[in-house]
């Protein structure tokens, strides 16, 4: 059987199976869920009915865990909700808590990881002669490395061509062409994977080149196989060759771990291209199938030296269920040089460690802004300090400018988002959403001289939750075209105003003031 053949198979074996994963394994990890929480509520039901002064332990357990949460690291607004919920629901709300800060169910996980970055913190030397540039000194470029290699080992580098491009659909089609000229190995990392189209030509390049003798190794995060792809997906993908992980996949038991996904979108060709931005595999991307109106994403090619550095992300995450990882030779700088103008740094964000990296990066480029910083974003859900470093920028005379969805793919969010925007305008920032669909993008510029393309979103998922990446850039040529985009892109938007704010639908007034309360926890 030809490999165009195995290809077709695949997908029609696995369109024939979505009803097997709904009433199947999906079914049995809910019941199996379900018998545990209730299994909870059986014994505090029989505690609270037959335990003597059970109102006395209750309330002291209560205080207890009031104290431990004042006196444990975590966002104030996140302390204001479990405040909220303790209030509400004392013993639950305090044993959901404890449950949650327990790390139940990936500490093992963490300990791997930990040791993997450890493992890894000098496989990549930062070039002294680069960092100690006068130019990234004067604009404290050099400080923001030094903090991002506290969590990892992402160095700053210079010979990396920078290509910005502002559509899926402009992605997708160089993805195609630097596919084709793979001759090593090609490290796939998505958030979702979905049969297509677009997943369509990739697979049939992907399956080509496992034949040639190509490494070729795809992971996507684990809740595709409840959403978009089957259970034995990745064992259909081996069949072609093609090394397959789905990462953190649902298991029928209760735990933490399953907050932390990994939301990265890194493609890695033979360690001298990368692609990086919020364009995951499925049509929607690439406006082949319509889904709240037109979908406006972007992303970010880069070749040269930092490309290591999406090559050692890829290889960390890929090895955490690895017995012997391998990370030679893959690690090695490009034999070809490029004549650039620029500092490129793509960075990592672990959700296991308390570095807010991501958080932070933005609130740097805010706090160090001379004239602008405009922000491309689908959700808009702040914490204290991030939406205080808005205000500020704002306040202080720079043009602060976000682009969210006009059109929301979830409308929980997109009310969240609206409750910030009274305070934000107030500060003097302006705000736009996006008249033909949904936003996806997530970039961050300011000045002509920074930028930052990446899978971060402000909100508190991907700063808080999630294993997330970007390309952080100083005056790359690319940068002009991040800011050229980002005002074609304001040109279709509507402006809002107090008085929009005003009228705005009372759905989304009830429903932001309600989940206002619950925010760190979405």
């Amino acid at each position: 059987m030809s490999n165009d053949d195995e290809i077709i198979r695949l997908i029609k074996h696995h369109k024939k199976g979505l009803l097997h994963i709904i009433f199947s394994r999906l079914f049995l990890i809910i019941i199996l869920i379900l018998f545990q929480l209730l299994l909870f509520l059986t014994i505090y039901s029989i505690f609270s009915e037959y335990v003597p002064h059970f109102a006395v332990f209750q309330g002291l357990f209560s205080l207890l865990m009031v104290f431990y949460l004042f006196r444990c690291e975590m966002d104030s607004s996140a302390k204001l909700t479990w405040l909220a919920i303790i209030s509400v629901f004392p013993v639950p709300g305090a044993l959901l808590l404890w449950f949650t800060r327990n790390s139940f169910g990936h500490k093992a996980n963490k300990a791997r990881i930990e040791y993997l970055i450890d493992e890894t913190k000098n496989s990549l030397l930062q070039n002294m002669a680069i960092l100690n540039d006068p130019l990234l000194v004067r604009s404290g470029t050099d400080d923001l490395c030094r903090y991002i290699n506290r969590t990892g080992c992402f160095p700053i580098y210079q010979n990396t061509q920078t290509q910005f491009f502002p559509q899926g659909e402009d992605k997708f089609t160089a993805m195609l062409e630097e596919l084709q000229k793979a001759e090593k190995f090609i490290f796939m990392e998505y958030f979702i994977l979905d049969e297509g189209y677009m997943w369509g030509r990739v697979l049939k390049i992907l399956a080509d080149k496992a034949a040639q003798g190509v490494d070729v190794r795809v992971m996507y995060d684990g809740m595709c196989e409840i959403s978009t792809l089957s259970f034995d997906y990745n064992e259909r993908l081996k069949k072609l060759g093609i090394q397959c992980k789905a990462f953190s996949p649902i298991r029928p038991f209760l735990s933490t771990h399953y907050n932390y996904r990994d939301h990265r979108k890194i493609l890695v060709i033979d360690g001298e291209v990368a692609f990086n931005g919020g364009v995951n595999l499925a049509d929607e991307y690439i406006n082949r199938r319509e889904r709240f109106g037109h979908w406006k994403d972007t992303a970010v090619m880069l070749k040269g030296d930092a490309v290591q550095s999406f090559t050692l992300m890829f290889l960390q995450m890929w090895n955490i269920t690895e017995r012997e990882p391998r990370w030679e030779p893959y690690i090695a700088l490009p034999e070809k040089r490029f004549q650039t103008d620029g500092f490129v740094m793509p960075y990592g964000d672990c959700p296991l460690d308390d570095d807010k990296v991501g958080e932070n990066v933005y609130m740097d480029i805010l706090n160090r802004a001379t004239k602008y910083v405009h922000i491309m974003t689908p959700y808009l859900i702040l914490d204290g300090e991030l939406e205080s470093a808005i205000k500020f920028a704002a306040q202080r005379g720079i043009d602060v400018r976000i682009i969210l969805p006009g059109i929301p793919d979830k409308k929980a969010a997109y009310a969240l988002a609206k409750t910030h925007y009274h305070a934000l305008i107030n500060a003097g920032v302006r705000i736009y959403e996006y008249t033909p669909g949904f936003v996806h993008a997530k970039i961050c510029v300011s000045d002509d001289e920074k930028a930052v393309v990446g899978t971060i979103n402000f909100d508190y998922r991907s700063l808080y939750h999630h294993y997330e990446c970007a390309t952080y850039m100083y005056r790359t040529r690319c940068i002009n075209d991040i800011e050229s985009d980002f005002q074609s892109t304001q040109e279709k938007c509507r402006e809002v105003t107090p008085d929009t704010i005003k009228h705005e639908k009372v759905y989304y007034k009830l429903v932001g003031s309600l989940m206002k309360v619950i925010a760190p926890l979405m």
